[in-house]
């Protein structure tokens, strides 16, 4: 694994923002370990609506790229996978650690960059996130990382916030996006929001498409995610309503091309 010095600034600083969150989101975690059937994005859509996951996954390799409580690994595991989960937050893997001795549920949890994973290449059929590498890494780097990680045909899953919602979404803490867009949909890339030590990554969809293509995936699906009526979230600066008429949040599906 490198040592810190060997890091770029960013993964630092989304380290020590999520060293000091992680307590704020235990509670999210032990309620997704104890889901009999997962639900997905700040919406809590059911799986069974989604179909985000490879409908096999028995005896399949799989890593989640920046796993937070790993309650996404826990649910692979569930399914017969061979999980493996990175993070970048030790004190959220202390969460994750505890929540598998609770629920007698045992798998690697690697403290890493998601950007830089220390495993050999071909090593997995399944890599997948959800607000983990997907938002808190380069895809510049995660992207290709996870190429390298995946066997050919292997499958990459991401969820993050939408192409549309990161252009809406307002600089004030706390405050719903609106109608109006706020920002150039050209060069989006690094954001850093006022008044939060984190540093997001966000792509326009024809950058997601490109940086998938070059890095050797065939893409497969995009859902584009709406809320569902009486949907409720703890997050103030999304909004039910706006979600129910744009998607505020995107799964991406791809492949990586056999060779």
């Amino acid at each position: 694994m490198s040592s810190d010095v060997d890091l770029p600034e960013y993964v630092l600083r989304n380290r020590t923002h999520w060293d000091g969150r992680a307590k704020e989101y235990a509670a999210y975690g032990e309620r997704a370990w104890a889901r009999t059937e997962p639900t997905w994005g700040i919406w809590r859509i059911l799986e069974s609506e989604l179909h985000v996951l490879p409908a096999e996954l028995d005896g399949k390799d799989a890593i989640e790229l920046g796993c937070g409580t790993a309650y996404v690994s826990a649910w692979l595991a569930r399914r017969g996978a061979r999980v493996v989960g990175i993070d970048n937050s030790a004190s959220q893997l202390e969460t994750a650690r505890r929540l598998q001795r609770e629920h007698g549920l045992a798998f690697p949890l690697l403290h890493g960059n998601a950007e830089r994973v220390p495993y050999p290449d071909r090593s997995f059929d399944v890599a997948i996130s959800e607000y983990g590498a997907s938002l808190w890494a380069d895809p510049y780097r995660w992207v290709p990382e996870a190429a390298r990680l995946l066997r050919p045909g292997g499958e990459l899953i991401f969820l993050t916030n939408s192409a549309l919602y990161t252009l809406c979404a307002m600089e004030e803490d706390d405050t719903p996006p609106t109608d109006r867009l706020q920002r150039s949909a050209f060069g989006m890339h690094r954001i850093e929001w006022p008044g939060d030590s984190g540093v997001e990554f966000h792509l326009s969809h024809g950058d997601w498409i490109r940086v998938l293509r070059q890095s050797g995936f065939e893409i497969e699906n995009l859902i584009e995610v709406q809320a569902p009526e009486g949907a409720t979230t703890r997050y103030r600066h999304h909004s039910p309503e706006w979600a129910r008429q744009w998607p505020s949040e995107e799964i991406w599906k791809a492949r990586r091309r056999r060779e």
